[in-house]
């Protein structure tokens, strides 16, 4: 399968635990001090960015931010991030220094960094590496007016992030799986009905909230037993893209990916060439789960102003619809905008307090030694 760019989230994972440890050690209680506020930060800038006909520039007190230059740690999808950083410069003046990696990388980078971090923003594909730089109090409270362009279970409860688009978890089966034998339940995955023919791909960052889903859904114990079995009726791939395409070619029978991952492959091989589809797990299934990508600004941020922008442009009508019409084939979240591919209706989000930063779920996956 040839990669039309670099879709992250293969590798960090361990990384970032082991920071996230390191950084628990030296935290004095670690919580964070955000909490709700209807107030913006102090440099936070007011950017009026009308439709998606609007001009060029951006009108309103963006002016005062135009020729900084703000540096984003990026663990979204590269070449969509891309247009919108081209866009937000376009529009603002602003200057922007990507730097797209695997957002587990990054977070523990951001860890390490501390108040000395060059970041200005950090733009994550899933809540938890959000919620762990929260924990360790390196996050400030983004603009209301920013926060307010979106649902308000998108963004963090403590309103130090700010939901961008969401994604679903789908069961994505060869053509050759009869209906009738497709999951009713993620659970159902660890039968044995499925020994020998499912797929993994655990160390993508993608894979560790959905544990966290089990374990809230089913407890710790069950959670694990459930993962073991998985590993056991399954193969191990190191990375969705690759995952999805053994499912198609028939080299597994199925296995547990964002859908997003089924679309690429689709634009990739052509439509009428593709084998295989996607199932989703009914509401109230820990496998219906649908989650969010989203952006902070750093506490420590030198150009807090630009980067509070920066985030107003993620959440605007603009910047919704690129990401709606982009091959990322994520959810915009700005009510009014709607994907122009045929993805069936979202559903519900689960809300980020509710995956955490993760923690209990890495822990899980390496004590059964799937990282």
């Amino acid at each position: 399968m040839v990669r039309r760019g670099r879709w992250f989230g293969t590798a960090g994972i361990g990384a970032l635990v082991g920071v996230m440890l390191v950084a628990a050690g030296c935290s004095s209680g670690s919580s964070s001090t955000a909490g709700p506020s209807s107030s913006a930060p102090a440099g936070s800038v007011s950017l009026t960015i009308n439709g998606a006909g609007a001009p060029p520039a951006a009108s309103g007190s963006a002016a005062g931010v135009s020729g900084q230059t703000i540096t984003v740690y990026s663990g979204q999808h590269e070449q969509t991030t891309q247009a919108l950083v081209a866009d937000f410069e376009k529009r603002t003046g602003v200057s922007v220094k990507l730097k797209s990696d695997d957002e587990a990388s990054l977070a523990g980078q951001v860890l390490q960094e501390g108040s000395a971090s060059p970041a200005d923003v950090f733009f994550a594909e899933n809540p938890p590496a959000l919620t762990t730089l929260q924990e360790n109090n390196l996050l400030t409270t983004v603009d209301a007016s920013t926060l307010s362009q979106v649902p308000t279970k998108a963004s963090s409860p403590g309103q130090d992030w700010v939901g961008v688009s969401a994604r679903a978890v789908a069961f994505a089966a060869n053509n050759s799986v009869p209906a009738s034998s497709l999951p009713a339940s993620v659970m159902d995955l660890a039968g044995p009905a499925w020994k020998g023919k499912l797929g993994l791909a655990p160390s993508e960052t993608d894979f560790s909230p959905l544990i966290t889903a089990v374990i809230k859904a089913k407890g710790a114990d069950a959670a694990k037993s459930w993962l073991q079995a998985l590993m056991a009726n399954g193969k191990v791939f190191a990375d969705n893209e690759t995952l999805i395409s053994a499912i198609d070619k028939g080299e597994v029978q199925g296995g547990l990916v964002d859908h997003y991952y089924w679309y690429r492959l689709r634009d990739e091989v052509g439509a009428s060439k593709v084998a295989s589809g996607l199932h989703y797990f009914p509401a109230g299934d820990p496998g219906s789960l649908v989650d969010v990508s989203g952006a902070a600004v750093l506490k420590s941020s030198s150009h807090a102003a630009a980067a509070q922008a920066f985030l107003a442009y993620l959440v605007s009508a603009p910047a919704q619809q690129i990401i709606a019409t982009s091959h990322s084939y994520e959810y915009p979240l700005r009510p009014g905008v709607s994907s122009s591919a045929d993805l069936p209706p979202m559903g519900a989000i689960v809300s980020p307090a509710e995956l955490g930063d993760g923690k209990p779920a890495l822990a899980l996956l390496q004590d059964v030694g799937l990282l």
